[in-house]
């Protein structure tokens, strides 16, 4: 099997969880498997659940009988994890982002190296695609997303531009797309300008924000009180919604204290500077470069 994923900040990954051979383990985003794999390597008698909506990610799954397969959504975890028995865990893990697989098969539309259908779709039975989102969102819905999950620095040029083609005709591939924004891609920046574009209609298809949130705010409940979580984020949006939910228990605004100043925040930092990959595994895997992994654990305050 070609490499479907190279896991990222793996040693940083296992050192963070600071696994227990009997514990019980979440994989939120299993993938190609890597983080999965190494993590059963620490354990004897304990179990690994992985989760993942994509549906190419079930060739993957390996054959142990310590492992449980969930072909969902993570933003549902608690439930599930409460249904298969274990309502407690010893560490949960989250690469998030979009795997390699995704971005290097054309017809999902994660690429824009590639021609293919608009689609971005990491659940592939969800009827939304990238498409409808070019075609059917409110002029000022467009405007938002790109600046706020792309931040594209003219948004309203582009918006203009697909608004224009739009109401003549019906977005239905890349190259297509491509072409009608050609007018706002700036020259010898365009590889820089179309990551932005296709990451903020990713984000907003996949709804990755509203996701990392709902997961997030579950996690506490979900950990032992030893328990650790182990978050890895690719850009600044997902990075400081983890960053501020670790540090003040809120996604946006400041910490709430009690009545004699301590902060009230369900989980506290186990690192205290983000850790990020080393020179040498990011001329391994170019996809690392941007990484950011943030590990935390229950406060019992």
């Amino acid at each position: 099997m070609s490499e479907y994923h190279i896991p990222v900040l793996l040693g940083e990954s296992i050192e963070g969880l600071n696994i227990n051979p009997e514990g019980i383990y979440v994989d939120l985003t299993f993938g190609g498997g890597g983080h999965s794999r190494e993590i059963l390597k620490h354990l004897t008698t304990g179990k690994l659940i992985g989760f993942d909506q994509d549906e190419d990610a079930e060739a993957n799954v390996p054959d142990d009988e310590r492992f449980i397969f969930v072909r969902h959504n993570f933003r549902y975890f608690k439930n599930f994890l409460k249904y298969l028995g274990f309502p407690k865990v010893d560490g949960i893990l989250a690469d998030l982002g979009v795997s390699s697989h995704e971005f290097d098969v054309a017809e999902r539309g994660f690429s824009f190296r590639f021609d293919g259908d608009l689609d971005m779709r990491m659940n592939q039975t969800s009827e939304f695609t990238a498409a409808d989102l070019l075609n059917d969102y409110a002029v000022e819905d467009l405007y938002k997303i790109l600046k706020m999950y792309g931040e594209v620095k003219n948004p309203g040029k582009l918006v203009k531009l697909i608004d224009a083609y739009r109401k003549e005709n019906s977005f239905k591939t890349i190259q297509q797309f491509k072409e009608v924004i050609a007018p706002c891609t700036p020259k010898f920046k365009e590889h820089k300008y179309l990551a932005q574009v296709f990451q903020a209609l990713r984000i907003e298809v996949n709804k990755e924000m509203d996701v990392l949130k709902e997961m997030l705010a579950q996690c506490a409940d979900v950990l032992k009180p030893e328990g650790r979580l182990v978050v890895i984020t690719y850009h600044s949006l997902e990075d400081r919604l983890v960053k501020n939910y670790i540090r003040d228990g809120k996604f946006e605004g400041g910490a709430e204290k009690d009545f004699f100043g301590n902060v009230q925040t369900p989980l506290l930092s186990v690192n205290r500077k983000v850790i990020l990959p080393a020179e040498k595994e990011i001329e391994l895997n170019g996809r690392a470069r941007s990484a950011k992994l943030r590990i935390a654990k229950p406060n019992l305050r």
